[in-house]
């Protein structure tokens, strides 16, 4: 009987601690510790034909744990553009793949090693992105030339 309390308690303490709301101690900690937990998104935009940016009607999640895993998935909301860059994220205005991630504070960019993806052709790959804190906000742009796009997310 006291085993089965004490799983229960290491259970929620571990559990607690991949979902608890970011500390003033963690907001002081490494980048990877502020990065982890779910992530909302707040705005994405992209580059027009013409350069400027366009606002894009989307809703997603991203999530960064502990034990160096991510998950994002993105979808448009009905009649939104479809993928327009060099490199093809989305299917059928949705956009979902899973990894590993490894943050590098030097570079400020953490890379997504692709696992699984809708997206078949993104398995295998690392896709940097070019990171940025700002308070509760983490904003994402990719480290590609080619690529223009811009993505706030907002800690839950």
């Amino acid at each position: 009987m006291i085993k089965k309390g004490l799983r229960l308690a290491i259970l929620a303490v571990a559990v607690l601690g991949l979902s608890r709301p970011m500390s003033s101690a963690d907001q002081a900690g490494s980048v990877r510790d502020k990065l982890l937990g779910a992530w909302r998104l707040v705005s994405d935009e992209v580059q027009g034909p013409d350069g400027k940016m366009i606002k894009l009607n989307q809703t997603g999640v991203l999530i960064y744990s502990r034990d160096g895993h991510m998950a994002v998935e993105i979808m448009d909301a009905p009649g939104a553009a479809a993928d327009t860059g060099p490199v093809k994220y989305s299917e059928g205005g949705f956009e979902a793949y899973f990894g590993s991630f490894k943050v590098d504070e030097t570079a400020h960019t953490v890379t997504h090693h692709v696992e699984g993806a809708l997206v078949r052709s993104l398995i295998g790959k690392d896709l940097i992105r070019v990171y940025s804190l700002s308070g509760r906000q983490l904003i994402l742009k990719s480290s590609r030339s080619d690529e223009h796009w811009t993505i706030v997310w907002e800690h839950y």
